[in-house]
C-alpha cells in the first residue's frame, strides 16, 4: 500500500464506502424513474441530457448521505467559475470531494476549471509521490473524486487525480460497485511507514490551514 491508497483510505475507509453502492443505484433508479413517468423528459432532447438528471440524483443522494449523519462529512454547494450552476462539494478531514459521470473508469472528467485548480492545489501534499523539487502548497485539500458510471451503472471508483488529466490517477480504488453492502473485515493495514506518511500529511494540511486562516 503506497501513501496515496494509504491517505484515500484513511479520509474514506471501508466502512463509509460501503454506502456507496447502494446510494449509487438509488439515484439511477430514481432518475430512470422520472423519465419514464415524466412525458418532457422522453423527448430526443431530453434523452440526450440524461446524465444531468442522473447526476442531480446522485448530488441528492449524498447530500442525504451526509445530513442523515452516515456519512460523518460536512458538505458544501460551491459555484462553477462561470456563474452558470454548482457543484457539490463533500469535505472529509484532510481533502475535498467531488463527483462526477465518465464513460472510461481509468480517465479522470472532462477538463474544467473548478477540477484544474483542485489538481493543482492538492499535487504538492501528495508525499512519497512524484513532484517538482521545491513545490510547496499553493492552496487548499488534496482533490478526491468519486467517478461513476455514464450511461450503466457498471462501476464506482475513489481516485487521487494526477496533476495532469491525461494521466490518470495517483491511485483508483477497486470498483466500489463490487463491494458487499456491509464490510465485516477490514483490508490489511497500512504499512507504518504510511501510517507516518500520512500523519504527517494530515499535520501539514492542518498547519497550512492555520497560517492561511482556511476554513
Amino acid at each position: 500500500m503506497d501513501c496515496a491508497e494509504a491517505f484515500l483510505l484513511d479520509q474514506i475507509p471501508l466502512s463509509l464506502r460501503s454506502h456507496v453502492p447502494a446510494t449509487l443505484k438509488a439515484a439511477y433508479d430514481a432518475a430512470a424513474l422520472l423519465i419514464k413517468e415524466e412525458p418532457i423528459l422522453n423527448v430526443t432532447s431530453a434523452q440526450d441530457n440524461r446524465g444531468r438528471i442522473v447526476q442531480w440524483a446522485v448530488d441528492r443522494g449524498f447530500e442525504r448521505l451526509c445530513q442523515s449523519g452516515q456519512w460523518p462529512f460536512d458538505f458544501r454547494w460551491r459555484s462553477f467559475e462561470r456563474p452558470t450552476g454548482h457543484y457539490l462539494e463533500i469535505l472529509p478531514s484532510h481533502s475535498v470531494m467531488t463527483i462526477s459521470q465518465v464513460s472510461d473508469p481509468a480517465k479522470q472528467p472532462r477538463d474544467v476549471a473548478f477540477r484544474a485548480n483542485k489538481r493543482v492545489n492538492g499535487q504538492a501534499w501528495l508525499r512519497g509521490l512524484p513532484k517538482p523539487e521545491g513545490e510547496e502548497p499553493t492552496g487548499g485539500a488534496p482533490h478526491v473524486l468519486l467517478v461513476h458510471g455514464y450511461q450503466g451503472l457498471n462501476f464506482a471508483h475513489f481516485g487521487l487525480p494526477k496533476e495532469d488529466q491525461q494521466r490518470g490517477y495517483h491511485y483508483r480504488s477497486p470498483n466500489l460497485m463490487l463491494m458487499p453492502h456491509v464490510v465485516t473485515s477490514p483490508e490489511p493495514p497500512p504499512e507504518d511507514t504510511d501510517i507516518e506518511a500520512v500523519i504527517t500529511l494530515k499535520e501539514e494540511i492542518d498547519k497550512w490551514r492555520r497560517d492561511n486562516g482556511d476554513e
